[in-house]
Formats: structure tokens, C-alpha cells, sequence
């Protein structure tokens, strides 16, 4: 289950649900001008993110004339989030088609000196045209987020942090409630003061709820992490009745919200859950797909669909998320995510689990010539590493360690060394006795070898399974405890996968 902190969501640069036709939002420009004081940058930028399921940014700049003003116009697809970016500062906007707004800081200190004005508006609230109202709304939003920053984000009392993650449940509920009656007041002594728009009035009311949600939600697994030696908190009969809120779950007004997005794939791992399906089972991100195709409705559907699809990609059998991406065509008649997902599993296809290894055949410290497909039927544990880095020679003692524990059984240690010197290489190996086969690659991580395995550090560990496919691209390090359980339950599994599944990949 993803955790979301409170306070991450005012520091990162944020996801910018730009519009799709489904979501029936029109196109529109929007015109920032402005004025730097003391500028330490000659250039200030807008980015929002093309899509929710893509980190990648759509970026405006504008640069500053001697005098630190600036002119920048972008053309946004509805109402979206964006990131006003200046040096190394960030501060979180709201944009709707239309828009038009003066805004000025101070060079060094833009967190706690931006405000925001609209752009040829003044007098009373009532005098205003429909078109000048749109613009102060655009305003009085911008100049709440700055508050809101300054107010709860930037405030340590207002987010879940170790203190307050070790409360008992009541005392954490309590906490819950007081900050989410605080950000209320607040936005609604704004709402009534101050002209808002219903978009981000929406906006802002779902960064409330879905904050609420998703600390409450997440508490458990939570605690469980922080406080160590201490069994994991039972919670109340009633803990999780809020989940039972249709209007919680299906929510169309919030769907600008990232906080939303991330409450209903949090929503959705632990319904998988509930229903007896950990994340170590074949089919847990099939079931978690199945459920947001079941129970979510509207413009989110897709999206968390996508987001399961995303996850699979990298953890579950290459064959189950072929199958699913293949019946997401019909979720997503019009392309707007497809294209996207197809992209990223086409780029994780080749390491994913049940993706054949790659062959290799090296020559090993004794000089016998060694190839993966020798230990067909084995488990393999690869160990990419080199006798001259400090990381892996930490690990030699555990790589033994864990080598002995497993003797007679069905599993290989495969290492294989990135050496230029192989004197110095087949000395180390001989003289400490390191258990397992060793091999040696020249050329370092530019090598053949090292790109069909796509390295990029060593040292790095991979575990195979007996029909020669990966089984965990992320196996536990060889100094975790872990890594020994981990090892005897991979025994047997890459036929597992394989029955969970029908021949064209699905369940």
C-alpha cells in the first residue's frame, strides 16, 4: 500500500490532470504577467503534466527584462493544477481557460512573498462582468493556495509525521479531525469572503477530504512501519466504515485532485486486501484491476485502471499484464491512456517477471566455460558485483553466508565480476573460498552482458526462476534476514505463475 505524508503534497512537483474529452473540459489560454523584485533568475516557468499516468512535463518559460517583469501566456485544457517554478522555489497554481493574472515576489523569498492579482479588474464584486468575476476568482484561489502553503503545509503541527503516527488510534483520529475542521473553517471563511470558483472550490475541498482519507486509511500499515517491535494495532470494529461512502469512492468533482488519485489506489490495494489477496500473490495486481473496473465509475476509472496497469508492469508476470492491457482497449476507446501504457510496458516487458533471462557464456575461475541455460531447473540468485567496489565487498560475508545455508539445494549462486584485472579477481576468489560459481565480464557496465541486463550499479542482485524467467528483479539485499525466507518461497513459484494463468495470460 502507498503511504501519502501530508506535507509531501506542497514540496514535489505535483501531477496536472490536463483535460481529456471525457472529462468535457474546453481549451483555453491563460496569461501570467508579473514583476520580480531583486531577481537571482532571468527566467521564470509554469509546468503541468501532460497526463496522470506520465511523469512527463509540459513546460512554459518567460524570461525577465531588466526591469524583472515578465510576460507568459499557455494554453491549458480546463481546469488544472500547475507548478509555478522560479530557480529552485515551487509554488502549486490553479489554472482554469481564461485566466488572467498579475503576479509579484520577491526574488529570494517567493514561498512567503507571492500574491496574486487579477489582470485589469477593480471595484466591487458586484459591478463586476461575468468575465472579470472569472478573473478575481482565478486570483482569490491562487493567493489561497499561498496561504493554505504557509498555514498547514509548511506547518509541522498540520501533518502525519513520526509523533503523531505512534498515537494510539483514538488519539490519531482526534488529531485527524482537528486538522480537517481547521482546513474547512478555513476554506470557508475564504469561500464566503471571497469570490471562488465551483472548480476549485471542488479542488480544494477534495485536498481536504482525501488528506483525511488517506491518513486514515494508510494509518496502520503505517504505524506497523514506525513502531518497530510492537505487533500490528488492531483497529476498532467501526474503523473503516468511511470506505462505505459511495460519494467518497465516486467522486467526479475531485478529479483534479492528486490526493484523490492516490486515495483510490490506495483504496483499491487495500480492498485486494481485505479479500485475503497479498501483494506476493501471482494474481494481487489482476485482482486490484478487477476491482477499480468493478467499483469505480466516471473519469477515474481509467485512470486508477492505468495506474494498477503501471504497477503490474513492474512486479506482476509479463503474461497477466499483457492480458489486461489488451482488455483496457475497451475501457479506453478513445486512446487517451493506451498509448501511454503501451509504451511502458513495452519498455518493462523484458525484465518483468515470467520474461526469459538473457543467455550469457562466460568463463569461470577455474576456466570451465559456463552458460545461464546450463541450470535450467534451478533456481538462480545472479550477483553482479566487483572485487574493487566497497558496497560488494561488505556483501562477500552474507554472500557465503547465504550460499552455505542453501547447499544441496536447488538453487545456483551465480556471481558474476566486472574486473578489468583478472589476476587480482581470481586471487580474491581463490584465496577467501567464496562459495558459488564465478565468472568474470570485461568492459564494466558498458559491456554486452551488463546492457542485455539493462545495470546500472553493482552491486545487483536478480533471482530466476527454474524455468529460466525472472522471478524477482528486486530481491532482498544478501545482509537482509529476509533474503533466506525470500529464497525458500521462490522455490517452485515460476510454475505457480504459470498455472495461475491461461495460455493467452489471463486468469
Amino acid at each position: 500500500m502507498a503511504f501519502i505524508f501530508r506535507f509531501s503534497a506542497g514540496l514535489a512537483l505535483l501531477t496536472a490532470l490536463l483535460s481529456t474529452p471525457h472529462l468535457g473540459r474546453a481549451q483555453g489560454t491563460v496569461v501570467l504577467t508579473g514583476k520580480i523584485s531583486n531577481p537571482t533568475d532571468d527566467s521564470i516557468a509554469v509546468s503541468v503534466r501532460e497526463n496522470p499516468l506520465s511523469p512527463k512535463e509540459l513546460i512554459t518559460y518567460a524570461g525577465l527584462n531588466d526591469k524583472g517583469e515578465f510576460r507568459l501566456a499557455l494554453t491549458v485544457a480546463g481546469p488544472t493544477k500547475a507548478d509555478l517554478v522560479y530557480g529552485d522555489d515551487v509554488a502549486i497554481m490553479f489554472l482554469e481557460p481564461g485566466n488572467s493574472l498579475d503576479l509579484r515576489f520577491k526574488g529570494e523569498e517567493m514561498q512567503s512573498t507571492l500574491k496574486f492579482k487579477a489582470n485589469d479588474v477593480s471595484g466591487r464584486r458586484a459591478n463586476l462582468t461575468p468575465d472579470q468575476l472569472r478573473r478575481q476568482q482565478a486570483a482569490n484561489a491562487n493567493n489561497y493556495l499561498v496561504e493554505v502553503d504557509e498555514k498547514f503545509i509548511a506547518n509541522d503541527g498540520f501533518q502525519v509525521l513520526p509523533d503523531n503516527i505512534t498515537f494510539y488510534e483514538p488519539g490519531f483520529l482526534g488529531f485527524l479531525d482537528y486538522r480537517r475542521k481547521e482546513e474547512m473553517n478555513f476554506l470557508e471563511d475564504n469561500s464566503e469572503k471571497e469570490a471562488l470558483s465551483p472548480a476549485f472550490y471542488n479542488y480544494a475541498k477534495a485536498e481536504i477530504d482525501y488528506s483525511y482519507a488517506n491518513d486514515r486509511l494508510t494509518f496502520q500499515d503505517l504505524r506497523e512501519q514506525v513502531v518497530v517491535g510492537q505487533n500490528r494495532m488492531k483497529m476498532s470494529e467501526g474503523y473503516y466504515d468511511f470506505l462505505k461512502e459511495e460519494s467518497l469512492i465516486n467522486n467526479p468533482g475531485a478529479i483534479t485532485s492528486d490526493l484523490y488519485h492516490e486515495f483510490l489506489l490506495n483504496y483499491v490495494h487495500f480492498s485486494a486486501v481485505a479479500a485475503k489477496h497479498q501483494r506476493t500473490d501471482p494474481d494481487f495486481y489482476r485482482v486490484c484491476y478487477d476491482i477499480a473496473k468493478k467499483q469505480l465509475t466516471g473519469p477515474a476509472q481509467p485512470i486508477i485502471m492505468g495506474r494498477v496497469l503501471q504497477e503490474s508492469f513492474r512486479f506482476a508476470h509479463v503474461k497477466q499484464s499483457a492480458a489486461m492491457l489488451e482488455e483496457f482497449r475497451a475501457v479506453d476507446a478513445k486512446g487517451l491512456y493506451l498509448p501511454l501504457l503501451q509504451h511502458d510496458f513495452d519498455q518493462h516487458k523484458t525484465f518483468a517477471i515470467g520474461a526469459p533471462a538473457p543467455n550469457f557464456k562466460l568463463v569461470s575461475v577455474t576456466g570451465d566455460s559456463v552458460s545461464l541455460r546450463d541450470f535450467q531447473g534451478k533456481l538462480v540468485y545472479l550477483n553482479f558485483w566487483k572485487s574493487t567496489s566497497g558496497l560488494c565487498l561488505r556483501d562477500l560475508p552474507y554472500a557465503q553466508d547465504l550460499a552455505r545455508k542453501f547447499e544441496g539445494k536447488n538453487i545456483v549462486f551465480i556471481n558474476i565480476a566486472f574486473d578489468e584485472n583478472e589476476p587480482a579477481w581470481k586471487q580474491l576468489v581463490t584465496s577467501k573460498k567464496l562459495p558459488g560459481v564465478h565468472l568474470r565480464v570485461s568492459g564494466g557496465l558498458r559491456s554486452a552482458l551488463a546492457k542485455s541486463y539493462a545495470l546500472q550499479e553493482v552491486p545487483t542482485y536478480l533471482l530466476l526462476g527454474e524455468d529460466g524467467t525472472f522471478l524477482n528483479t528486486k530481491p532482498k539485499r544478501l545482509s537482509s534476514r529476509a533474503a533466506v525466507d525470500e529464497i525458500k518461497e521462490s522455490f517452485g513459484k515460476a510454475s505457480t505463475y504459470s498455472s495461475t494463468l491461461t495460455p493467452d495470460g489471463s486468469k
